[in-house]
């Protein structure tokens, strides 16, 4: 029997997998159930048990993720989850609880709560954090209502807009819309950072702030990071951080020190949680002491040893429920306990060796469009010698023959054959090395069988596919899949 089959092609009529317990539950009957009842029959699968085992077990293998292979996703940090973290996440002491318990029956779960703000405040240089938006995204919005907040609150109502770079995560200006505020993007500099000139001429009194990310997204650190903090102060803005890259600063550089006074963290990328699929995911926000009170409620408290919730006048509101994603904290507070002080301190050093690494290494086969260090992260521009015109793309599908995930590729978009490659620091030296032979020999393909490169990848489970028609003609359910079948 074939497992490359979909499910509902395995099925036989009437043979079943399961068998369901005694119902224990009374009989209730709907009112107007004719209204509710479906128009056509439920379309399920029928297999036997072992059949279903043997399907899902063999489209798991087809999967790819950070266990499998290298995954140098840019800008998305794909590292390593430590299956401590999972350990501590999935103790019964807290997949027990409940949310609507007494505060005094989940002191120890307040208090990991806790102690993860203080630790998440100590790293970032700010005064207080609200671990309650689910995701980076929404951490931005959070942060950039309690930007919105600030300014109402003093009657500033002028300040509607937003300065965004050229090189900025396409979130950041997603969700200053979202907030109701305008984006103002300016243009970087020949050195991938952010013009100052072009700064200064859209500061304003209309300027509620700066959404800023450093190192940016081209792996570059913003060396006048000072001097920008302090043309947006002076102009009564204030400075956001997108935290997606503070991966690379661990343990070197504090956000807050540098003069942003908003921040939100991707517990996913710098603190190893979870991943992708939409979720989990969470967003903590953190703020100087000025914008404290605007953070959203329910905030967790200490009072000596007692820990509480409150929900102070001043807040957002409530952006999320309960306490946000809980187990997903649970996961950075192990994280950062398991490392330690000191441990964390090699963070963003060793995510910068790696990516300086495959760039010196990489150098003289994939174009440098701009030249000096990178920080976690090493963006090229395609191809250096590239005599039979093969793109990036065609790149990242040969790296899949070889086992390897492709990089991000034509992000960002201030280049036209963007290859953006972070290893992040939990790669060995024996991996990385295996990757850049991989890369090397793939340049070396596209000069001598270019044919290669534009057909791969050849041996995966699917083959080069037409990504324009998948777009346009999308095949939802089984149903959509025999009607194709069909023409």
């Amino acid at each position: 029997m074939s497992y490359d089959k979909l499910i509902f092609e395995l099925s036989v009529p009437n043979r079943r997998g399961y068998s369901l317990p005694k119902e224990n539950y009374p009989t209730y009957h709907i009112n107007d159930l004719k209204n509710h009842l479906r128009k056509s029959e439920l379309v399920l699968p029928e297999v036997s048990e072992l059949d279903c085992v043997r399907h899902y077990t063999n489209v798991s293998k087809k999967n790819f993720g950070v266990e499998n292979g290298f995954y140098p996703l840019g800008s998305c940090t794909m590292k390593y989850n430590p299956k401590i973290n999972e350990e501590i996440a999935k103790s019964l002491s807290f997949t027990k609880l409940h949310p609507y318990q007494p505060v005094r029956t989940i002191q120890g779960a307040l208090r990991a709560y806790y102690e993860l703000q203080v630790a998440l405040s100590e790293i970032s240089g700010l005064a207080e954090f609200s671990l309650n938006p689910y995701a980076g995204a929404h951490g931005e919005l959070v942060g950039l209502m309690v930007m919105k907040e600030y300014h109402l609150s003093r009657k500033d109502f002028k300040r509607t807009k937003v300065i965004i770079p050229d090189s900025a995560h396409g979130t950041n200006p997603a969700s200053t819309t979202v907030c109701g505020m305008e984006v103002i993007e300016i243009k970087s500099n020949e050195l991938g950072m952010v013009d100052i000139d072009s700064l200064k001429a859209a500061l304003s009194d209309e300027i509620a702030g700066m959404m800023l990310t450093n190192p940016n997204t081209l792996g570059i650190f913003e060396n006048d990071i000072c001097e920008i903090t302090k043309l947006v102060h002076d102009a009564g803005g204030l400075m956001y951080y997108d935290g997606a890259n503070l991966n690379a600063l661990l343990g070197k550089v504090r956000p807050g020190d540098m003069g942003f006074d908003i921040m939100h963290i991707n517990l996913h990328k710098t603190f190893s949680t979870p991943h992708g699929g939409g979720g989990p995911g969470d967003g903590p926000v953190g703020v100087k002491d000025f914008l404290v009170d605007f953070l959203p409620n329910p905030r967790i408290k200490k009072l000596d040893d007692y820990y509480y919730t409150a929900n102070i006048n001043t807040a957002l509101g409530q952006i999320s429920s309960f306490y946000g994603n809980y187990l997903v904290e649970l996961r950075a507070y192990s994280y950062i306990l398991n490392l330690g002080k000191e441990n964390l301190m090699n963070v963003g050093k060793l995510a910068t060796l790696n990516a300086n690494y495959i760039r010196n290494a990489l150098k003289d086969d994939y174009y440098l469009p701009i030249e000096g260090y990178c920080m976690h992260e090493v963006v090229f521009d395609g191809l250096k010698d590239n005599p039979n015109d093969i793109k990036t793309l065609d790149v990242a599908k040969r790296l899949l023959d070889y086992g390897m995930h492709a990089p991000t590729i034509y992000f960002p978009l201030l280049f036209h054959q963007s290859i953006m490659i972070e290893p992040t620091e939990t790669e060995s030296l024996q991996t990385i090395d295996e990757f850049i032979r991989v890369m090397k020999k793939i340049a070396e393909e596209a000069k001598t069988d270019p044919e290669l490169l534009k057909k791969a990848p050849i041996n995966t489970p699917i083959t080069r596919t037409d990504e324009v028609f998948a777009a346009r003609a999308m095949i939802f359910s089984y149903r959509d899949y025999l009607e194709y079948n069909k023409e």
